[in-house]
């Protein structure tokens, strides 16, 4: 609770209609949240505008409407303001409400295409492990300390964060670790936090039925760290072509990592068995259970945020040695009745899949067949589809292409547009399977003793969405159920 007048002596309103000293006991951009003296924001969205909803926030007991334009009729009774932006408004308005909750504390926010759930995952379990009190916000779960919440946006939306983020200062959490989407940047859901550090780990293709183009794509993770204040550090990849360019205008301090380039930290890569990984981690040698060049990245990125947190060296490496991967993430299932292995893995842009696929390949024997079960979400990005396709193709003795989560889109047509990525030379090791448990069953009928079945692009999820309806499904367990 806090009075509109201390927002508003912040806030730069081009004009305030009606009365403003009194007290507010809530805030939110979403009218069916209102509650009793609350103050309505009203944002143009991607799908809809806010301001069409601002007499549905009056009647379920808003008192305050922040808007851009105001309504044509006025109620006597509602404080009306009126700002230029109220995207960039409400992480302000939040920021006050909530009392500066990421002034408080350790935030370190991770983006990238793809890296995010792991490095941010693996942070809050090692620090866990170092025995500090930590928040998570990620794609999997939110959690405080060893409370789980449930997570449905890769970035909550910039009240939803402000209130998680004070609800950890609270419970005195020493460390936040935080995956930050580029949707989150583009629509201001971060405006007003403060960020001890921020990590990029790569880029590539997508999101781009949302931003458009790549040039976009790469502004909105790039704004990120334009943003950070000079009391920051900035972590950026530079074996990735555009990590230079990420770090570019910002105004924190620069630290750099790779396996290939010189870096603040660097590693190399010793050996890479389905044991793990033998590297030198910082001049020294380090065994992890992550499998793959990828996972040799975040382990570098991991150990660097650390280190850049006043975490002594051997203490680090102790802990992060033991840890394992985030679930979903090159998630492996061995049958000893069988012999075949089966791996479970979120990669759902083509750059991910590819790298999961190399790694495996790397792994196998000689007779090892690749037999990789992928599909491509509805409602999404559709220049990715054939791209997903042929890579599976390149990289994988047999494909079959089935169904992510549809949403809205019919899976067959989703399938198609995937075909359209086929060589003609591969068609006759690739079918077509709508339904993905069939899909699943099916690749684990044709793999014979020691093959390999990849099942990628939903990993963690515990559902499959069609329609608008989400129902159990779980990659995993039916990856166990016919793998024996």
């Amino acid at each position: 609770m806090t009075l509109l007048n201390n927002i508003l002596s912040q806030l730069d309103a081009k004009q305030v209609i009606n009365e403003s000293n009194f007290s507010i006991q809530g805030l939110a951009i979403d009218s069916r949240l209102v509650s009793n003296d609350y103050v309505f924001i009203a944002i143009q969205g991607s799908q809809v505008d806010g301001h069409a909803f601002i007499p549905k926030a009056i009647e379920n007991g808003a008192k305050a409407v922040v808007c851009e334009v105001l309504p044509k009729e006025l109620n006597p009774s509602i404080t009306y303001i009126q700002v230029d932006n109220t995207k960039e408004k409400a992480g302000l308005i939040t920021n006050i409400f909530y009392n500066n909750p990421s002034k408080k504390i350790n935030l370190v926010g991770i983006t990238g295409t793809n890296g995010k759930t792991t490095t941010a995952t693996l942070l809050y379990n090692l620090f866990s492990s170092l025995g500090y009190k930590c928040g998570l916000i990620s794609t999997i779960e939110n959690k405080i300390g060893q409370q789980s919440i449930n997570a449905t946006h890769t970035t909550p939306d910039i009240i939803h964060l402000q209130k998680l983020l004070n609800e950890m200062v609270e419970a005195q959490c020493d460390y936040i670790f935080m995956e930050v989407s580029s949707h989150a940047v583009d629509q201001r859901r971060i405006a007003g936090i403060h960020f001890t550090g921020a990590v990029f780990t790569n880029l590539s293709h997508d999101h781009l039925d949302y931003h458009k183009n790549f040039q976009n794509y790469i502004n909105a993770k790039k704004r990120f760290f334009d943003d950070l204040d000079k009391s920051s550090f900035a972590l950026t990849n530079i074996d990735d072509r555009r990590g230079n360019v990420m770090v570019q205008n910002t105004k924190a301090k620069i630290y750099t990592y790779a396996l290939r380039k010189t870096a603040n930290f660097k590693s190399k890569i010793l050996e890479n068995t389905l044991m793990g990984l033998q590297m030198y981690l910082d001049n020294t040698e380090f065994h992890g259970r992550l499998i793959g060049e990828f996972n040799a990245y975040n382990y570098t990125a991991i150990y660097a945020v650390a280190i850049l947190l006043g975490i002594d060296k051997m203490e680090v490496l102790t802990h992060l040695s033991n840890l394992s991967t985030a679930e979903g993430r090159f998630d492996y299932i061995y049958s000893n009745n069988s012999q075949r292995l089966g791996i479970v893995d979120y990669a759902h842009t083509p750059d991910a899949l590819e790298k999961v696929l190399i790694t495996i390949n790397d792994l196998k024997e000689k007779n090892t067949e690749v037999i990789t079960v992928v599909g491509c979400g509805g409602d999404r990005d559709k220049t990715k589809r054939p791209i997903m396709a042929d890579k599976a193709c390149q990289l994988s003795e047999k494909v079959i292409l089935t169904s992510d989560n549809p949403r809205t889109e019919d899976p067959q047509t989703i399938i198609d547009e995937m075909e359209k990525g086929v060589k003609i030379t591969d068609k006759a090791k690739t079918l077509s399977i709508v339904d993905r448990k069939q899909a699943i069953k099916t690749a684990c009928a044709i793999a014979k003793s020691g093959d390999i079945i990849l099942v990628a692009g939903k990993g963690h999820e515990k559902y499959q969405e069609i329609n608008g309806i989400k129902t159990p499904f779980d990659d995993k367990e039916i990856l166990k159920e016919f793998l024996t």
